[in-house]
């Protein structure tokens, strides 16, 4: 009942399916792993084992879901209409043409579709009314033959028996009775149903349950991640502060060094002069030794002349 048709078609529609099956109660597994991708089914397949699928609101042409992904939860709505199988999911795995969060809802659908007795009017006291008269294949009202027994009226009692202390339970939110003996029947599938409904709800207060869980566990990392990235502020902060303490001590000390430099370089150039004048007085000083030394020899000749007697 479901076709991917041509290649061309899926990658143009990408989450459209055509789709001959009339109600969405007529897609059985075998069809819708037929249309999907094998790891994607089997990832969906390990959702519904986990009891990981929650259906909002259902009908044969229409359904609203949500599925708890190993990264979150994720909102699903799928859609019977023109011949097409329209799914959308609030998801963005590129799966095709199913994601894995749409296929396990389908196969949620097949449990949670399953025949459940109708609503009928409330029998006269020990009468049973007879099945509605519903339109045939060619058009024509026929009464369908019954596929059960006619409901006997002590089953019906048996049945409000163990509905009684079954209320009981719920309004205390015990475990449901243990169904009375009853052959297959009506007022069987009536216990069945209702113990399979207890059997959901409670299901679907554990994972309500740990839901919350998870959220508080959310709440306190964000809470965490908050102290931390306020902490990371006040950090950042004493940091900038003591960067512009550094950038102010670099600039004092570059006009340190500039004036040290300055005074190098008169340094250097009074150095200069003092050796220039250091020349000049050793050069002075070498013609007053060669003067003195001249003086020394007249002297000493003055005074051999003075000393030496005359002939």
């Amino acid at each position: 009942m479901l076709s991917s048709g041509t290649r061309d078609l899926r990658t143009y529609m990408q989450k459209k399916i055509l789709c001959s099956a009339e109600r969405l109660g007529l897609l059985d597994p075998q069809m819708i792993q037929a249309v999907s991708d094998a790891s994607s089914f089997q990832i969906a397949h390990q959702y519904l084992t986990a009891n990981r699928v929650r259906i909002v609101e259902a009908d044969d042409s229409q359904i609203t879901s949500a599925v708890v992904g190993h990264a979150g939860l994720y909102e699903q709505t799928i859609r019977l209409k023109d011949g097409h199988l329209v799914s959308k999911c609030s998801c963005t795995l590129p799966e095709e043409p199913l994601c894995r969060h749409c296929i396990a809802v389908l196969l949620e659908y097949q449990r949670w579709a399953q025949p459940q007795p109708s609503r009928k009017p409330k029998p006269a006291k020990g009468s049973i009314t007879t099945p509605p008269v519903g339109p045939s294949e060619n058009g024509n009202r026929t009464t369908p033959q019954p596929s059960t027994p006619d409901i006997k009226l002590s089953e019906v009692m048996v049945f409000l028996e163990w509905l009684e202390p079954a209320t009981k339970a719920l309004e205390r939110q015990d475990p449901l009775p243990s169904p009375p003996a009853l052959a297959p029947g009506a007022a069987l599938t009536w216990i069945q149903t209702i113990r399979n409904l207890e059997d959901r709800r409670r299901k679907n207060e554990e994972v309500m349950t740990s839901l919350e869980s998870q959220l508080k566990d959310r709440a306190t990392d964000v809470g965490q991640l908050t102290q931390q990235l306020q902490t990371s502020r006040r950090e950042n902060n004493a940091a900038q502060a003591a960067v512009q303490e550094l950038q102010r001590d670099v600039a004092s000390y570059k006009e340190v060094l500039a004036t040290v430099s300055e005074l190098t370089t008169e340094i250097v150039r009074h150095i200069g002069q003092m050796r220039a004048m250091t020349g000049d007085i050793l050069q002075k000083g070498s013609q007053l030794e060669k003067l003195v030394g001249s003086f020394i020899d007249v002297a000493e000749a003055l005074q051999s002349a003075v000393v030496r007697p005359p002939h």
